[in-house]
């Protein structure tokens, strides 16, 4: 099963590879991982999915949640939440191409952000079916130049935050 796993982390020196070395060493492949910074200066946020069971991915999860850098963690998975990514991709086209790629962009309420003679450069952002539908459709419509994507961001819908996850694990 599929697992988005959102951590807050110190913002420290080693502590995204320690909290990394914990997936790898015990044989998880992270499929995408998202780091940015918060309000708080001296705290991250790391959104990473990751396929595993119930079961394996709760215990990792629990041994993450002890690792002294985790502030707080949430596997998203588990309740209701909103997930996305940015997808931002340049295709050279050619002019028959041209009024399909147009007609694509309104379809999934694309952003151009460039559109030279001979490429266009295009912004989406979306959840990773959509994402995926959008690459696999243009990518008949003309070669690909680049293409860039952010991994999955994350957050709890209704009050989960993300020591929720720590929390509940103390009370057991």
């Amino acid at each position: 099963m599929r697992h988005v796993i959102s951590v807050i982390l110190q913002n420290e020196v080693g502590a995204l590879t320690r909290m990394t070395g914990l997936f790898s060493t015990r044989g998880y492949n992270i499929e995408s991982l998202n780091v940015a910074p918060t309000d708080d200066k001296n705290l991250s946020r790391v959104t990473l999915v990751v396929r595993g069971s119930n079961e394996a991915i709760e215990q990792l999860n629990s041994q993450l949640s002890k690792l002294i850098d985790v502030v707080g963690i949430n596997d998203m998975t588990q309740g209701d939440h909103f997930e996305r990514e940015l997808l931002i991709v340049k295709i050279k086209i050619n002019s028959e191409s041209q009024q399909e790629i147009n007609h694509l962009i309104s379809e999934f309420n694309a952003v151009i952000l460039d559109d030279s003679i001979e490429s266009y450069t295009i912004q989406l952002t979306g959840n990773i079916e959509e994402i995926d539908g959008f690459v696999s459709k243009i990518s008949t419509l003309g070669t690909f130049q680049a293409v860039a994507r952010s991994g999955s961001v994350s957050v709890s819908k209704g009050k989960i935050i993300l020591s929720s996850y720590a929390n509940k694990n103390l009370s057991n």
